[in-house]
């Protein structure tokens, strides 16, 4: 089995956008993760806090098709944890995942008596900067090259 990971996607407005359904299942059906539990967390404007899954949502309905049968694993517990950090009138897509794609490895770290000793993930706006400051970086140099 491939490392296992609850990831918490935040969204403004209180309705998940059909297009992030699909890329969840698009990533089902490629491989690359295995889908093992879901949950929509809705904080209202006023506060209000629910959860439900996938399927109660007629306009996920395709997509949450193709992302198959669930374990029912995250809870009422759960969508209470995820809506203290959300936003009045905002919403989550709680994910359980399997990294399909990582399995082999992960076999093999434990075989080998290994495991993961930490994670952190790194902001997606950190990674822009450093690829920009690396492109920026290049284009000086080869100037400076140049003028030489």
């Amino acid at each position: 089995m491939g490392p296992v990971e609850c990831l918490v996607l935040a969204f403004p407005g209180e309705r998940l956008k059909v297009a992030a359904v699909t890329a969840v299942a698009d990533l089902r059906k490629a491989g690359q993760v295995r889908l093992i539990d879901s949950l929509v967390v809705t904080k209202s404007a006023t506060g209000e806090v629910s959860g439900s899954e996938l399927a109660d949502y007629e306009e996920y309905e395709e997509a949450a098709a193709e992302i198959g049968p669930e374990a029912n694993l995250l809870g009422p517990e759960d969508a209470a944890e995820v809506a203290e950090t959300l936003e009045p009138g905002s919403c989550a897509l709680m994910l359980l995942v399997e990294h399909v794609w990582a399995a082999e490895a992960a076999q093999a770290v434990r075989e080998a008596g290994g495991h993961v000793a930490g994670r952190v993930p790194i902001p997606h706006e950190f990674v822009e900067q450093a690829r920009t400051a690396y492109r920026e970086a290049v284009a000086t140099a080869a100037t400076t090259a140049v003028r030489s």
